[in-house]
């Protein structure tokens, strides 16, 4: 560390100056000896403008999810720093998470010094080995002078692949002298530059689209992430031909789910809506989706397919596909409507617009339910009436992203994210952490289960009181739906294995996350009925800093599939419940809900229902 001593930049100080040329504003990581001289850069930059923040997370697993987090909410790299050995190893369910959803991250990991390379020192491991999986570049730098190229490349690949990116710097190569790279052979000088390329799709695709959509009587949208920046324009597409629109998971967000043809989230946790519309369709226009609930799609042959997507590797990855269209989903459904005749509405768009309907009514009358505890979609839809205009949301995984696709609507001018794809559980308040972070004059909602909460929210709620005062709005609502089971996992297993409920695997110990919270400095409520939902939510909106709601929620809510999929695993459902202890209270629940379910007003054949209702 002689250079540092003496004034001199290190090579950890050029990578500092680095970073801040790409544009980065703050680093999230844990510390340890194989990032120390990262480290030490980082605090000296922040005598200077501009300067490099750090967020410093319990452990490095959720350091990751705050990086992934950064860049789904802010469209930026987010970036991590660990050190060598368990340090790194932390990081890989973060970075897997930005992999499979598709997020733009950079992890700057530590390792041993060159020296000691291969002789199985302490913490010693194969980083370059162990993350070629899920990294699109992965380089374990060996001098000073590769730095430039090393992280250049890796913001390139991190943003080209909208994946992670990995550089891996020895501790001796971090304090030596910054790099100063000759013109001459064997040195390569980069340039920290980047333009986000514009896809545009060729003329006789879009006319081949074109014709297979207008052909189409009963069109339906599959509507993902892809159409991010392009939702209004994907609806009044929609308005113009009568299609129905569905989402998945990551394409929620994107779409108005208040528009009248908005039938909602796709899959075994969507919607009956879209469920219907997608079954029923006789053309399907999948927008910047790849989205993995294959068996929700239509029924193969019984539509003709167009597929958008800037990725051609995407195209017919998920399901066959008559026409792709490779191209920006915002220019690609400006063309499309351009080159289709507007229709009168007909009876496609009466079926889609009375499927919506019935769907909000389905989803009240669950959520008036009575339950021994509070019924969970009473508590999700009851918040989903509080959100600020701007919110950002932040779903963890579990039963609460059921309710989060049936109950809520996010604000047109709010956000939400969740760990889709890779659906890690205790990934929200590191979401939510980095959201405030990139837009802290904005209030943040985390909705997460209890079993969440104990695998990683408790550990950073601590995060949260330690650096709460830095965020210009103060707003920051942890919902827990505290129901002591790992409800999914109960549900998954009726419903798949044919399992009663095991308590030893899926009970969840009893925990006060109020009165943590307050033991933080924080503000708590804990709220045991209906009644409390609207005051705890109103207060918690109005307070000065962080608030945690203990939200104790029935562990027997049933978590059903859209019809028609529920009705064929009513059954074994209950042959499993039927071996529980509990009596039958879940086998009652979930027979209301079917009945819930039943009332709706399904397409019939003369409507279309060309596969197979």
């Amino acid at each position: 560390m002689a250079q540092e001593r003496h004034g001199q930049p290190n090579s950890a100080d050029f990578v500092v100056s680095r970073l801040l040329e790409w544009g980065v504003e703050r680093v999230y990581g844990y510390s340890g000896d194989g990032n120390n001289a990262l480290l030490g850069a980082i605090r000296r930059s922040q005598g200077s403008d501009p300067r490099l923040e750090l967020t410093a997370a319990r452990h490095e697993e959720p350091a990751a999810f705050m990086a992934v987090g950064h860049a789904k909410y802010s469209g930026e790299v987010g970036v991590v720093t660990a050190t060598q050995g368990p340090g790194a190893i932390h990081l890989l369910n973060g970075l897997y998470d930005a992999k499979l959803d598709s997020a733009p991250v950079l992890a700057i990991i530590g390792q041993q010094p060159t020296t000691t390379l291969g002789s199985g020192d302490q913490q010693e491991v194969d980083l370059h080995t162990l993350f070629q999986d899920v990294a699109s570049f992965t380089l374990q730098v060996s001098s000073p002078e590769q730095l430039p190229l090393a992280l250049d490349k890796a913001f390139r690949h991190a943003l080209s692949s909208s994946g992670p990116a990995v550089v891996i710097i020895p501790q001796d190569v971090q304090a030596a002298p910054a790099p100063e790279i000759p013109h001459e052979h064997g040195y390569v000088r980069t340039t920290p530059a980047w333009r986000t390329p514009v896809v545009t799709p060729a003329a006789s695709d879009l006319e081949d689209a074109a014709q297979v959509i207008s052909s189409g009587e009963r069109v339906a949208f599959l509507v993902g992430q892809g159409a991010r920046d392009c939702g209004d324009q994907v609806l009044k597409l929609a308005e113009k031909i009568g299609a129905g629109v569905t989402t998945s998971l990551l394409g929620k967000p994107h779409i108005d789910e208040k528009h009248p043809l908005a039938a909602g989230t796709m899959g075994h946790l969507g919607t009956t809506a879209s469920a219907q519309v997608l079954l029923s369709c006789d053309t399907l226009v999948i927008i910047g989706s790849n989205n993995p609930w294959t068996e929700y799609y239509p029924q193969p042959g019984a539509c003709r397919t167009v597929q958008i997507d800037n990725d051609p590797s995407k195209l017919g990855d998920r399901y066959p596909i008559d026409v792709g269209v490779v191209g920006d989903a915002a220019a690609s459904v400006e063309a499309l409507s351009a080159l289709v005749e507007t229709r009168e509405a007909g009876e496609w768009a009466d079926t889609v617009r009375r499927l919506v309907t019935e769907e909000e009514s389905a989803a009240a009358r669950r959520s008036e339910v009575p339950m021994r505890q509070v019924n969970p979609e009473a508590a999700v839809r009851t918040l989903n009436q509080h959100l600020p205009e701007d919110v950002l949301l932040a779903v963890d995984v579990g039963s609460c992203v059921y309710w989060y696709a049936r109950q809520m609507a996010v604000p047109e001018q709010g956000s939400a994210h969740l760990s889709s794809t890779l659906a890690s559980m205790g990934c929200s308040i590191p979401y939510a952490i980095a959201a405030k972070n990139a837009a802290s004059d904005q209030p943040a909602v985390v909705l997460s289960g209890d079993g969440a909460m104990q695998m990683l929210g408790i550990n950073e709620l601590i995060t949260v009181a330690h650096i709460w005062r830095q965020w210009q709005d103060p707003r920051f609502v942890m919902v827990v739906l505290n129901n002591g089971d790992l409800g999914e996992v109960s549900w998954e297993q009726r419903e798949k294995e044919n399992e009663p409920r095991f308590p030893d695997s899926q009970e969840i110990p009893s925990f006060d996350y109020a009165q943590y919270a307050e033991l933080n400095g924080l503000l708590s409520f804990t709220v045991t009925s209906p009644d409390q939902l609207a005051q705890a939510y109103s207060e918690a909106f109005a307070a000065d800093r962080p608030v945690l709601i203990d939200l104790r929620t029935d562990a027997d809510a049933p978590l059903l599939p859209p019809v028609p999929y529920a009705l064929t695993l009513a059954g074994p459902m209950d042959e499993a419940m039927a071996g529980e202890q509990s009596g039958d209270h879940p086998a009652a629940l979930m027979h209301r809900y079917l009945a819930i379910e039943q009332d709706r007003h399904l397409p019939t054949e003369h409507e279309g229902s060309g596969s197979g209702l």
